[in-house]
């Protein structure tokens, strides 16, 4: 059994971690987490990929989710912002998910990663997570329509950042004190809950007019 040393937290990828982790932080817990939020991050995204290319063939079309002016997947196509380096934004989430469902398939047939590996994908996670956010900004303040599949991968992207580092941490792959770590185990589905608010907050006040 690997350590993460006298007294501190367990080994990144330790079968016999102690059982009072919380079911993420667990190997197969770990692995059904990043599968879960993948398959719904790729839905996402595989739809909008869709969208756009049949817009691409049809300047005309409309899309599944257009459904009022506020919530417009089409609408939304059209700005730069769905097209920040220079093309679709979705084809960033293709590439995204499918890393994530392999190492979650990965993980199921016990796969060990280093600790290396963890940080290099919580950084990627990260910056996933700071991208919805910055699109979340765009659509709610600036652009001032919704696309629905967007939201999708939004949904997918809070737990999936806020679990992994809350698993790395326990885990010694990010080095805290043992106070830190107890936070991330005791208030992950807490914050959780805390963003989906926020977000879905901000939405109903930016677009009261479409909901009432």
């Amino acid at each position: 059994m690997r350590s993460g040393g006298p007294g501190g937290p367990p080994a990144a990828d330790d079968d016999a971690a102690p059982r009072d982790l919380p079911w993420y932080a667990r190997p197969l817990g770990t692995a059904w987490m990043l599968l879960v939020t993948g398959l719904g991050g790729m839905f996402g995204a595989v739809v909008l990929v869709a969208e756009r290319v049949m817009l691409w063939n049809d300047p005309d079309h409309v899309t599944s989710c257009d459904i009022n002016p506020w919530v417009s997947c089409g609408q939304v196509m059209k700005t730069w912002q769905s097209q920040l380096f220079g093309f679709p934004n979705q084809f960033i989430g293709l590439v995204a998910f499918s890393i994530v469902i392999t190492i979650a398939m990965a993980l199921f047939a016990r796969a060990r990663f280093q600790r290396w590996y963890w940080i290099g994908m919580n950084i990627g996670v990260f910056l996933g997570f700071v991208f919805c956010v910055w699109l979340w900004s765009q659509a709610v303040y600036v652009i001032n329509i919704l696309c629905l599949y967007c939201m999708v991968v939004w949904a997918m992207m809070i737990p999936m950042f806020v679990l992994l580092t809350s698993r790395n941490l326990q885990h010694g792959v990010i080095p805290a004190s043992p106070g830190v770590r107890r936070f991330a185990a005791e208030w992950a589905w807490p914050v959780i809950v805390i963003l989906y608010v926020s977000v879905l907050g901000s939405i109903m006040l930016r677009f009261s007019n479409a909901f009432f």
